[in-house]
Protein backbone atom coordinates (compact mmCIF):
# COMPACT_ATOMS: atom_id res chain seq x y z
CA UNK A 1 0.00 0.00 0.00
CA UNK A 2 1.17 3.24 -1.02
CA UNK A 3 1.98 5.42 1.60
CA UNK A 4 0.89 9.20 1.14
CA UNK A 5 1.82 12.46 2.91
CA UNK A 6 -0.97 13.99 5.69
CA UNK A 7 -3.45 16.69 4.46
CA UNK A 8 -2.28 19.65 5.92
CA UNK A 9 -5.86 20.64 7.58
CA UNK A 10 -6.80 24.77 6.88
CA UNK A 11 -6.95 27.20 9.66
CA UNK A 12 -10.15 27.73 10.12
CA UNK A 13 -11.33 24.50 8.55
CA UNK A 14 -15.01 23.19 10.47
CA UNK A 15 -15.76 19.59 10.92
CA UNK A 16 -17.87 17.23 13.21
CA UNK A 17 -16.77 15.08 15.78
CA UNK A 18 -18.50 11.58 15.58
CA UNK A 19 -16.88 10.97 18.60
CA UNK A 20 -18.16 13.41 20.92
CA UNK A 21 -21.50 14.76 18.53
CA UNK A 22 -19.77 18.39 18.43
CA UNK A 23 -18.91 20.61 15.44
CA UNK A 24 -15.10 22.04 15.64
CA UNK A 25 -13.03 24.38 14.36
CA UNK A 26 -8.75 24.50 13.77
CA UNK A 27 -6.93 26.98 15.05
CA UNK A 28 -3.63 27.38 15.83
CA UNK A 29 -2.52 23.83 15.01
CA UNK A 30 -5.60 22.16 17.06
CA UNK A 31 -8.79 21.61 17.19
CA UNK A 32 -11.36 23.29 18.85
CA UNK A 33 -14.90 22.50 20.06
CA UNK A 34 -17.71 25.26 19.04
CA UNK A 35 -20.86 25.79 20.93
CA UNK A 36 -23.58 25.09 18.82
CA UNK A 37 -26.17 26.00 21.36
CA UNK A 38 -26.46 29.97 22.57
CA UNK A 39 -27.13 30.73 25.92
CA UNK A 40 -30.91 31.16 25.93
CA UNK A 41 -32.69 34.53 27.50
CA UNK A 42 -36.29 35.26 26.33
CA UNK A 43 -35.75 33.82 23.27
CA UNK A 44 -31.90 33.91 22.45
CA UNK A 45 -28.90 35.13 22.88
CA UNK A 46 -28.66 38.61 24.62
CA UNK A 47 -26.30 41.46 23.53
CA UNK A 48 -25.87 44.92 25.57
CA UNK A 49 -24.38 48.27 25.12
CA UNK A 50 -23.74 50.61 27.95
CA UNK A 51 -23.16 54.73 27.79
CA UNK A 52 -23.43 57.64 24.97
CA UNK A 53 -21.26 60.52 24.38
CA UNK A 54 -22.13 62.77 25.27
CA UNK A 55 -21.94 60.94 28.68
CA UNK A 56 -24.66 58.67 29.80
CA UNK A 57 -25.05 55.85 32.50
CA UNK A 58 -27.79 53.91 30.41
CA UNK A 59 -27.37 50.11 29.82
CA UNK A 60 -29.44 48.70 27.36
CA UNK A 61 -29.92 45.02 25.86
CA UNK A 62 -31.63 43.31 23.04
CA UNK A 63 -31.93 39.40 21.78
CA UNK A 64 -29.80 38.98 19.12
CA UNK A 65 -31.69 35.91 17.44
CA UNK A 66 -34.77 38.35 16.86
CA UNK A 67 -35.44 41.30 15.26
CA UNK A 68 -36.62 44.10 17.75
CA UNK A 69 -36.02 47.08 19.87
CA UNK A 70 -33.52 47.50 22.85
CA UNK A 71 -34.97 47.39 25.99
CA UNK A 72 -33.59 49.16 29.11
CA UNK A 73 -31.69 47.29 31.33
CA UNK A 74 -30.34 49.67 34.08
CA UNK A 75 -27.57 51.83 34.90
CA UNK A 76 -23.79 51.81 35.25
CA UNK A 77 -21.95 52.91 38.10
CA UNK A 78 -21.11 56.32 36.56
CA UNK A 79 -21.81 58.30 33.73
CA UNK A 80 -19.19 57.39 30.62
CA UNK A 81 -18.58 56.49 27.39
CA UNK A 82 -15.35 56.12 25.34
CA UNK A 83 -15.00 52.94 27.03
CA UNK A 84 -13.92 49.10 25.95
CA UNK A 85 -16.53 46.26 26.85
CA UNK A 86 -15.95 42.68 27.42
CA UNK A 87 -17.88 39.35 28.59
CA UNK A 88 -18.34 36.17 29.40
CA UNK A 89 -21.31 33.99 29.05
CA UNK A 90 -22.63 36.15 32.34
CA UNK A 91 -20.85 38.43 32.82
CA UNK A 92 -20.07 41.79 31.05
CA UNK A 93 -17.56 43.93 32.49
CA UNK A 94 -17.38 48.07 30.71
CA UNK A 95 -13.79 48.91 31.43
CA UNK A 96 -12.41 52.61 31.56
CA UNK A 97 -14.00 55.28 29.47
CA UNK A 98 -14.60 59.07 29.77
CA UNK A 99 -16.56 60.46 32.81
CA UNK A 100 -16.65 64.21 31.01
CA UNK A 101 -14.13 65.63 28.20
CA UNK A 102 -11.01 64.94 28.48
CA UNK A 103 -11.94 63.05 32.07
CA UNK A 104 -10.12 59.33 31.31
CA UNK A 105 -10.99 57.05 34.33
CA UNK A 106 -10.18 53.79 35.66
CA UNK A 107 -13.31 52.09 36.92
CA UNK A 108 -14.55 48.46 35.85
CA UNK A 109 -18.05 47.84 36.14
CA UNK A 110 -19.24 44.34 36.05
CA UNK A 111 -22.84 43.16 35.21
CA UNK A 112 -24.66 39.97 35.85
CA UNK A 113 -26.77 39.46 31.78
CA UNK A 114 -28.78 37.09 33.24
CA UNK A 115 -31.01 39.34 35.09
CA UNK A 116 -31.48 43.10 34.62
CA UNK A 117 -30.17 45.84 36.95
CA UNK A 118 -27.64 48.15 37.61
CA UNK A 119 -24.01 47.84 37.64
CA UNK A 120 -21.36 46.69 40.26
CA UNK A 121 -18.18 47.74 40.97
CA UNK A 122 -15.19 45.28 39.56
CA UNK A 123 -12.27 46.92 40.25
CA UNK A 124 -9.59 49.04 38.40
CA UNK A 125 -7.19 49.51 35.85
CA UNK A 126 -3.68 50.59 36.31
CA UNK A 127 -3.82 53.98 34.50
CA UNK A 128 -6.86 55.82 33.52
CA UNK A 129 -8.16 54.97 30.12
CA UNK A 130 -10.37 55.52 27.26
CA UNK A 131 -10.79 54.95 23.64
CA UNK A 132 -9.60 51.69 23.86
CA UNK A 133 -9.91 48.10 22.27
CA UNK A 134 -11.89 45.10 24.36
CA UNK A 135 -11.68 41.59 23.79
CA UNK A 136 -12.62 38.61 25.90
CA UNK A 137 -13.29 35.23 26.01
CA UNK A 138 -14.80 33.06 28.83
CA UNK A 139 -12.09 33.33 31.21
CA UNK A 140 -10.51 36.92 30.32
CA UNK A 141 -11.58 40.34 29.66
CA UNK A 142 -8.65 42.75 27.80
CA UNK A 143 -8.73 46.15 26.97
CA UNK A 144 -5.82 47.35 24.40
CA UNK A 145 -4.53 50.77 23.41
CA UNK A 146 -5.95 53.53 24.10
CA UNK A 147 -5.21 56.83 25.94
CA UNK A 148 -5.45 59.68 28.68
CA UNK A 149 -3.94 62.69 29.60
CA UNK A 150 -0.37 61.66 28.87
CA UNK A 151 -1.01 60.90 25.62
CA UNK A 152 -1.77 57.53 23.59
CA UNK A 153 -0.88 53.90 25.22
CA UNK A 154 -0.04 50.37 23.63
CA UNK A 155 -0.70 49.11 26.97
CA UNK A 156 -2.30 45.65 26.93
CA UNK A 157 -4.34 44.89 30.36
CA UNK A 158 -6.50 41.97 31.41
CA UNK A 159 -8.97 40.69 34.14
CA UNK A 160 -10.27 37.49 34.71
CA UNK A 161 -14.05 37.87 34.52
CA UNK A 162 -15.40 35.58 37.20
CA UNK A 163 -13.38 37.07 40.20
CA UNK A 164 -13.42 40.84 40.56
CA UNK A 165 -10.31 42.79 41.02
CA UNK A 166 -7.78 45.16 39.36
CA UNK A 167 -6.20 44.82 35.99
CA UNK A 168 -3.30 43.17 35.39
CA UNK A 169 -0.26 43.75 32.76
CA UNK A 170 -0.63 41.57 29.67
CA UNK A 171 1.78 43.13 27.16
CA UNK A 172 1.76 45.80 24.45
CA UNK A 173 0.28 46.46 21.22
CA UNK A 174 2.60 47.15 18.18
CA UNK A 175 2.35 50.92 18.61
CA UNK A 176 0.67 53.58 20.47
CA UNK A 177 -2.99 54.17 19.44
CA UNK A 178 -6.51 54.38 20.37
CA UNK A 179 -9.68 54.23 18.59
CA UNK A 180 -9.69 50.73 17.63
CA UNK A 181 -11.75 48.16 17.02
CA UNK A 182 -11.34 44.42 19.43
CA UNK A 183 -12.67 41.26 18.23
CA UNK A 184 -11.40 37.39 19.27
CA UNK A 185 -12.24 33.97 19.34
CA UNK A 186 -11.96 31.92 22.03
CA UNK A 187 -8.43 31.70 21.39
CA UNK A 188 -7.49 34.82 19.57
CA UNK A 189 -8.07 38.35 19.99
CA UNK A 190 -7.89 40.89 17.04
CA UNK A 191 -6.96 44.90 17.14
CA UNK A 192 -8.41 46.62 14.21
CA UNK A 193 -7.15 50.08 12.65
CA UNK A 194 -7.11 52.69 14.81
CA UNK A 195 -5.73 56.68 15.46
CA UNK A 196 -3.29 58.69 15.45
CA UNK A 197 -1.43 56.10 13.45
CA UNK A 198 -4.35 55.83 11.09
CA UNK A 199 -3.61 53.16 9.08
CA UNK A 200 -5.12 49.84 8.11
CA UNK A 201 -3.16 47.47 10.76
CA UNK A 202 -4.59 44.36 11.91
CA UNK A 203 -3.26 42.57 15.02
CA UNK A 204 -2.98 39.51 17.07
CA UNK A 205 -2.91 37.69 20.25
CA UNK A 206 -3.23 35.03 22.12
CA UNK A 207 -5.51 35.60 24.42
CA UNK A 208 -4.67 32.61 27.23
CA UNK A 209 -0.92 33.99 27.33
CA UNK A 210 0.75 37.09 28.13
CA UNK A 211 2.68 38.51 25.58
CA UNK A 212 3.15 41.79 22.99
CA UNK A 213 1.00 41.58 19.92
CA UNK A 214 2.32 40.98 16.69
CA UNK A 215 0.56 41.63 13.09
CA UNK A 216 -1.74 40.24 11.30
CA UNK A 217 -2.44 42.18 8.11
CA UNK A 218 -4.20 44.97 6.64
CA UNK A 219 -7.49 46.17 6.00
CA UNK A 220 -8.26 46.54 2.18
CA UNK A 221 -9.73 50.49 2.97
CA UNK A 222 -11.53 50.50 6.79
CA UNK A 223 -8.91 51.82 9.14
CA UNK A 224 -9.84 54.99 11.19
CA UNK A 225 -11.22 55.28 14.02
CA UNK A 226 -13.15 52.18 14.32
CA UNK A 227 -13.65 51.66 18.08
CA UNK A 228 -17.01 50.11 18.59
CA UNK A 229 -17.00 48.68 14.65
CA UNK A 230 -16.49 45.24 15.29
CA UNK A 231 -17.70 41.63 15.92
CA UNK A 232 -17.12 38.10 15.21
CA UNK A 233 -18.15 34.29 14.91
CA UNK A 234 -15.10 31.50 16.29
CA UNK A 235 -14.01 31.51 12.89
CA UNK A 236 -14.83 35.31 11.17
CA UNK A 237 -14.39 38.95 12.42
CA UNK A 238 -15.87 42.07 11.28
CA UNK A 239 -15.11 45.76 10.83
CA UNK A 240 -17.62 48.28 9.45
CA UNK A 241 -17.57 51.88 9.36
CA UNK A 242 -15.60 54.49 11.19
CA UNK A 243 -14.65 57.55 10.12
CA UNK A 244 -12.82 56.87 7.16
CA UNK A 245 -14.50 59.45 4.88
CA UNK A 246 -16.45 58.43 1.81
CA UNK A 247 -16.56 54.55 2.62
CA UNK A 248 -18.53 54.59 6.50
CA UNK A 249 -21.30 52.13 5.23
CA UNK A 250 -17.97 49.28 4.12
CA UNK A 251 -17.96 45.89 5.43
CA UNK A 252 -14.84 44.00 5.90
CA UNK A 253 -13.67 40.63 7.44
CA UNK A 254 -11.09 38.42 7.79
CA UNK A 255 -10.77 34.57 8.84
CA UNK A 256 -9.36 34.92 12.65
CA UNK A 257 -7.42 31.78 12.42
CA UNK A 258 -5.17 32.63 9.26
CA UNK A 259 -3.31 36.00 9.27
CA UNK A 260 -3.77 37.96 6.26
CA UNK A 261 -5.57 40.87 4.58
CA UNK A 262 -9.40 41.77 4.74
CA UNK A 263 -12.10 40.91 1.88
CA UNK A 264 -14.92 42.64 1.48
CA UNK A 265 -18.56 41.75 2.85
CA UNK A 266 -20.88 44.41 1.97
CA UNK A 267 -22.37 47.93 3.33
CA UNK A 268 -24.31 48.50 5.87
CA UNK A 269 -27.72 50.42 5.08
CA UNK A 270 -26.39 53.76 6.23
CA UNK A 271 -23.42 55.77 6.97
CA UNK A 272 -21.93 54.93 11.01
CA UNK A 273 -19.51 55.99 12.64
CA UNK A 274 -18.54 55.99 16.15
CA UNK A 275 -21.27 53.26 16.69
CA UNK A 276 -22.11 49.73 18.71
CA UNK A 277 -21.12 46.03 17.40
CA UNK A 278 -22.44 42.67 19.22
CA UNK A 279 -22.92 39.24 18.16
CA UNK A 280 -23.95 35.88 18.83
CA UNK A 281 -21.59 33.68 16.64
CA UNK A 282 -24.46 33.88 13.91
CA UNK A 283 -25.49 37.14 13.27
CA UNK A 284 -23.91 40.83 14.17
CA UNK A 285 -25.70 43.85 15.06
CA UNK A 286 -24.60 47.34 14.37
CA UNK A 287 -26.61 50.32 16.26
CA UNK A 288 -26.11 53.71 16.50
CA UNK A 289 -22.74 55.93 16.16
CA UNK A 290 -23.15 59.55 13.59
CA UNK A 291 -24.22 60.43 10.29
CA UNK A 292 -23.88 63.11 10.69
CA UNK A 293 -26.58 63.08 13.20
CA UNK A 294 -27.16 60.85 16.47
CA UNK A 295 -28.40 57.48 15.43
CA UNK A 296 -30.95 55.33 17.01
CA UNK A 297 -31.36 52.93 14.29
CA UNK A 298 -29.86 49.02 13.83
CA UNK A 299 -29.28 46.39 11.60
CA UNK A 300 -27.58 43.29 11.23
CA UNK A 301 -25.88 40.48 8.94
CA UNK A 302 -25.34 37.04 9.06
CA UNK A 303 -21.63 36.85 9.66
CA UNK A 304 -21.09 33.68 7.57
CA UNK A 305 -22.41 34.98 4.36
CA UNK A 306 -21.37 38.02 2.49
CA UNK A 307 -24.16 41.06 2.37
CA UNK A 308 -25.79 43.83 3.59
CA UNK A 309 -27.13 45.11 6.21
CA UNK A 310 -31.04 44.41 6.71
CA UNK A 311 -33.20 46.61 9.77
CA UNK A 312 -32.75 45.09 12.99
CA UNK A 313 -34.58 47.69 15.22
CA UNK A 314 -34.11 50.87 16.95
CA UNK A 315 -32.37 51.30 20.21
CA UNK A 316 -34.11 53.11 23.51
CA UNK A 317 -32.83 56.77 22.20
CA UNK A 318 -30.37 58.10 19.99
CA UNK A 319 -26.61 57.35 20.93
CA UNK A 320 -22.76 56.90 20.14
CA UNK A 321 -19.54 56.05 20.97
CA UNK A 322 -20.21 54.05 24.43
CA UNK A 323 -19.36 50.46 25.43
CA UNK A 324 -20.32 47.22 23.44
CA UNK A 325 -19.23 43.76 22.00
CA UNK A 326 -20.75 42.50 25.20
CA UNK A 327 -23.09 39.60 25.32
CA UNK A 328 -23.89 35.82 26.17
CA UNK A 329 -22.64 34.58 23.16
CA UNK A 330 -20.28 36.72 21.17
CA UNK A 331 -17.59 34.95 18.99
CA UNK A 332 -14.70 34.66 21.78
CA UNK A 333 -17.34 32.55 23.51
CA UNK A 334 -17.39 29.33 20.57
Amino acid sequence: MANHPPIEVPQGAIRFNTDTHKLEFYAQDRWYGMATDISHLDGGGRGLIAGDNPTSNEIEYFTIPTAGNAIDFGDMTRNSFLGAGGSSRTRALMMGGDAGPGDRVANIDFVTMSSTGNASDFGDLPTNNGHAAGISNQTRSMICGGGNSSGTLNIIEFMTIATTGSAKDFGDTVAQNQQQGGTQSPTRGLIFGGSPRNDETIEFLTISTKGNSQEFGNLRQLGTSLMGSCLSSPVRAIAAGGAHPGIKQRIEYVTIATKGNSTNFGDMSTSRDQLYSNSDSIRGVFSGGQNPSILDSMEYIKIMSEGNGVDFGDLTSAKKNGFDAMGTSHGGLG
